[in-house]
């Protein structure tokens, strides 16, 4: 690799570090073709993105970043997942960890801090960002269900009195 070509790689990271708010640094050793191919799937299926690094390419890349703590972390042969939902990288990530051990979460970088692989895993078990966005839309329409159902209660109590009031009047 020339030199123009580590600088094309440390600028693209660099575009990676700044749009995602989430990044996950994995070992991965002895991981199959099939393997990597199944979890990059994984990983894009949920609007994330998985990249095996250079370490001494990707440390360069991260300075000047929220995600420059995670430096220390990039010794071996490490790959990074990244996404703009501070859940889905994790997710993905986790889930896949759990069915390989070939896999390993080493930390992450979230809002400027570190977490190590216990804090992804927590993180991992939240709320997806459109998970959230439905439950709020269900909380916001509860009340506006309630309350068509309340002004439609007298309306039908209404007719009911007046089906009965006729009903009477037919008999007498």
């Amino acid at each position: 690799m020339d030199r123009s070509e580590k600088e094309a790689l440390v600028a693209h990271l660099g575009g990676v570090f700044e749009q995602a708010s989430l990044v996950v640094v994995t070992k991965q050793t002895g991981m199959t073709v099939e393997e990597s191919t199944a979890l990059r799937r994984d990983v894009r299926e949920v609007g994330a993105g998985y990249k095996v690094t250079k370490n001494r390419i990707t440390k360069i890349a991260l300075q000047g970043t929220q995600f420059e703590g995670l430096a220390p972390h990039f010794k071996g042969p490490t790959a990074i997942a990244y996404s703009e939902d501070p859940v889905a990288a994790a997710k993905a990530i986790v889930k896949f960890a759990e069915g390989n051990d070939k896999l390993e979460v080493v930390a992450a970088g979230l809002g400027g801090n570190v977490l190590d692989a216990k804090g992804v895993e927590a993180l991992s078990k939240l709320p997806s960002l459109d998970e959230l966005r439905g439950k709020l839309i269900g909380v916001i329409q509860a009340p506006a269900t309630k309350v068509a159902g309340v002004v439609q209660a007298p309306a039908s109590q209404l007719a009911r009195v007046f089906s009965a009031k006729a009903e009477k009047g037919e008999a007498a």
